[in-house]
């Protein structure tokens, strides 16, 4: 074995020690505390201003239903009746009178009974909204904090080889600048000129793929600091959260599998658990709201009466003879004939406006049984090829890169070869944490259809010890 190839290969590998001895004390000297998935999780439930504006939403219907069920406020009249416009004598004509009238409207049927009812329904509807926030926060929450790991830890790799192409590159001009100088045919003089250019190159894409990568965790960093932040401060237990100061630990999570496998379950069954949903249960509300609606189109064929009395007083006549004084009574009400035709389109239109909405949730209980599927089947290929990775490919990736520098240094192989292996190990490694990522993202997918009561977290469920 020729000497400067043994020097080559000692000076690989130690550089390789060294970038893994740097890795281990980077991962041990983060600039702040990492800031897990389930308190980022909580944090930003909690946090949520969307939480406030429905609770003061179902506040404001309930008010309202308490409303619409009262009678309208009665109508007080005050008038002067048949003064003479000769004199405008109060006295002068006997049917002159001051009156003082009280009037009282009544709604159609049970209009008022069902205007509280419909309330109270759209009222019911908030705390499904409520729970299917507390999903969907979880949701976009858990994908920023995997992506933001992702990146976090890619960065990490790719800085942890970096020293060892660093060292290739200046170990390759090194040798190319020896051989060319002695002119030797040996292993030293079989560096060439494209072997360092080739080195060069590769590092030049390792720094783009570093500047991409810091750029998208920093990106993901400011949408979760929007998340996290309270609505009214700028910090909280953890310090300053800037984004420059977001880190993740050094394990994924992990997470329960809530699902229920297809192969065990048939699609009527599916169906049932999934119309459980909030995002389901949002459209039973409306549903039973437009069925009132439908009620109070009804009702429309049915008269609206009034009643009204008044007390008119009158003066003493120019002779000084007393009058006697007026009282009225009365009972109005309309007559829902003309209109017929009115109303037959109003109560179609509430029951149309009920079919679209039966119609609507069907297509989304459809849509959410496709994508839960999709999710289950995606996670099972996933956890396929994670064991793959593990158990196969990574291992052949690490032995096929020894194998390809034991070649090059026993003059069987070339420069190429050698640096094709490492970069596809570090692919290999880039792709395994790729995987566990996006199988977790799918995992916490399929928990938003897990069906569960919600409750909105508390300033207690947040571990600040974490």
């Amino acid at each position: 074995m020729n000497t400067p190839c043994v020097r080559l290969l000692c000076a690989v590998f130690l550089c390789f020690f060294v970038s893994q001895k740097a890795y281990s004390q980077n991962s041990q000297s983060g600039i702040t505390r990492p800031i897990h998935l389930e308190r980022a999780v909580a944090l930003a439930q909690e946090n949520d201003p969307w939480i406030q504006m429905a609770s003061h939403r179902q506040s404001s219907l309930d008010a309202m239903a308490e409303s619409a069920g009262r009678l309208p406020d009665p109508k007080l009249s005050v008038a002067m009746a048949n003064l003479p416009t000769n004199t405008w004598d109060f006295d002068q004509e006997a049917m002159t009178q001051f009156k003082v009238g009280l009037s009282q409207n009544f709604p159609r049927g049970d209009e008022l009974e069902l205007k509280r009812q419909r309330f109270r329904q759209m009222s019911a509807q908030w705390p499904h909204e409520r729970q299917q926030r507390f999903k969907q926060v979880r949701v976009r929450v858990s994908e920023l904090w995997l992506s933001g790991y992702q990146a976090f830890h890619s960065i990490r790799l790719i800085e942890a080889n970096r020293y060892l192409f660093e060292q290739m590159a200046d170990i390759t001009q090194s040798f190319y600048s020896s051989g060319f100088s002695s002119g030797s045919r040996s292993g030293l003089g079989r560096t060439r000129q494209q072997d360092v250019v080739r080195a060069q190159l590769e590092l030049t894409k390792l720094e783009d793929r570093l500047t991409q990568l810091r750029l998208q965790q920093e990106q993901i960093a400011e949408q979760l600091a929007q998340w996290l932040l309270p609505p009214d401060a700028h910090s909280y237990a953890y310090g300053d959260l800037s984004p420059g100061q977001f880190s993740w630990p050094e394990q994924l999570p992990q997470l329960p599998v809530e699902f229920i496998a297809v192969e065990t379950q048939g699609q009527q069954e599916l169906v049932q658990l999934l119309s459980q949903h909030p995002s389901i249960k949002i459209f039973d509300q409306k549903i039973e709201a437009s069925l009132s609606d439908k009620q109070l189109a009804q009702q429309k064929y049915k008269p609206e009466w009034g009643l009204n009395a008044s007390y008119g007083y009158r003066d003493d006549d120019p002779m000084g003879n007393e009058r006697a004084d007026f009282f009225s009574v009365g009972v109005s009400l309309d007559l829902p004939f003309f209109g017929r035709h009115r109303q037959d389109n109003e109560v179609a239109s509430a029951i149309q406006n009920t079919e679209a909405l039966k119609t609507e949730r069907w297509h989304a209980l459809r849509n959410m049984l496709a994508a839960y599927q999709v999710h289950v089947k995606s996670q099972a290929r996933l956890a396929q090829r994670q064991s793959l990775y593990q158990t196969q490919l990574l291992p052949q990736l690490q032995e096929q890169a020894e194998a390809t520098l034991t070649a090059y240094t026993n003059d069987d192989g070339n420069f190429a070869e050698v640096m094709r292996a490492r970069i596809a190990q570090l692919n290999g490694e880039l792709d395994a944490l790729a995987i566990a990522v996006d199988r977790l993202k799918h995992n916490v997918n399929l928990r938003y259809y897990h069906i569960t009561t919600l409750t909105q977290p508390t300033s207690t469920q947040v571990n600040t010890d974490e």
